[in-house]
């Protein structure tokens, strides 16, 4: 009894499978035009999308080492100025390094930096070439994108209607506050998606990315980002010793100028007075002498820290050792055509075999009869008839 009672589910379930597959097989028909329908969306997308290309390279943030002060502090010291070994050698976190990469003055120097493309006998900045409709050109596949994928968005734009700039006149007092456009804006986010930045915490070091549809604008946009990542380091990284350097430097030329200013007196008064008689011509050579001899020692004192100074700002300037400079690519990136195709038959398939799985139930919901036609139902097997013994 209960043998037939395990055996009796299992049984079920075999049938089930078999009817589930023969009602695939049935339907075969339906299976192979939805597939076929995915299969030539599939082929549109891959010949109307841009093409792409990809250019990168990878670099290991460094700063110097007590090594280099050393060094310098040495061949100071041979020169007859005293200069202290205490610069400051702390590291900057790479993990600041991405979220320079993604500030909006970082993006926003980005797009306007002059670019070289093919169609162009000049080079124009990113932002033009995306936004400007001089140089913007929409192509087929980008009107058939907006009115199919977009469309939503096109609808919400149109009951939005055109939303004004914001007004930035107050801000002309606050050069620090960084401002963007709409147009701005969408360039803003549009950086974001055709460049990249990341981190290999195992092996220590930075990849810097980006994609252009013209191979050498992909490299100059990638040289770009390095260059302005480097510019923005090296000014976060030496703007307190930078200013430590700009106020002595201005001290030191403040004391030269004085000490030059009293060796011009002093030595007026010697030449006029070259045989001393008097006491007041001796108090007032003291007193030249005097003032001689602290500036000039004031003046010591300055001319090491200056030393000092510029040894700091050296010490502490990054320095991004480029380890795979940028290259210009030479093969594409996107699309990959034939991976679109194959990604869109397996879809086509699946949603085929959803189709005929779950049409039936929405017929059965709407009251469709029509619907419920495009699915063949399996043909009812003949039930065989008891045979009687004669």
């Amino acid at each position: 009894m209960n043998e037939q009672q395990y055996q009796t589910p299992v049984e079920e379930q075999e049938i089930d499978l078999v009817e589930l597959i023969a009602k695939l097989w049935h339907n075969r028909g339906l299976i192979i035009k939805v597939t076929a329908l995915f299969m030539v969306v599939g082929l549109a997308v891959a010949l109307l999308s841009p093409k792409s290309f990809s250019a990168g390279c990878e670099i290991v943030p460094q700063t110097g080492n007590t090594t280099t002060s050393g060094s310098l502090s040495s061949l100071a010291a041979l020169a007859g100025i005293r200069v202290s070994n205490t610069g400051t050698n702390s590291t900057l976190s790479p993990y600041v390094y991405e979220n320079i990469v993604s500030s909006v003055p970082f993006r926003k120097d980005l797009m306007y930096t002059k670019i070289h493309f093919a169609e162009f006998e000049k080079p124009i900045t990113l932002f033009d070439y995306y936004f400007n409709p001089e140089y913007n050109k929409p192509s087929v596949g980008d009107y058939i994108k907006r009115y199919t994928i977009g469309l939503p968005g096109v609808i919400l734009g149109a009951i939005r209607g055109e939303q004004p700039e914001p007004d930035n006149s107050g801000l002309e007092l606050h050069p620090e506050i960084t401002t963007m456009t709409s147009d701005e804006e969408k360039c803003y986010k549009l950086l974001g998606s055709i460049t990249s930045f990341s981190l290999d915490d195992k092996n220590g070091y930075l990849s810097l990315s980006a994609q252009m549809p013209e191979p050498l604008a992909a490299a100059e946009l990638a040289q770009a980002m390095l260059d302005n990542l480097e510019s923005y380091v090296t000014r976060y990284k030496i703007e307190k010793v930078q200013e430590d350097l700009n106020f002595i430097e201005e001290r030191y030329n403040e004391v030269k100028a004085e000490m030059e200013d009293i060796q011009s007196r002093r030595a007026a008064f010697m030449d006029a007075n070259y045989t001393i008689t008097t006491a007041a011509a001796r108090v007032q050579q003291e007193r030249l002498n005097t003032e001689y001899t602290i500036t000039s020692t004031v003046y010591t004192d300055l001319a090491a820290q200056l030393e000092q100074a510029r040894i700091n700002v050296k010490e502490t300037t990054p320095v991004l050792t480029v380890i795979k400079p940028v290259t210009v690519p030479v093969k594409k990136s996107k699309p990959a055509r034939a991976k679109i195709l194959v990604i869109f038959t397996f879809l086509g398939a699946v949603m085929g075999v959803g189709t005929v799985l779950a049409l039936p139930f929405v017929a059965d919901v709407v009251g469709s009869k029509k619907m419920k036609g495009w699915v063949k139902e399996l043909p009812a097997k003949e039930e065989e008839s008891p045979t009687t013994e004669a």
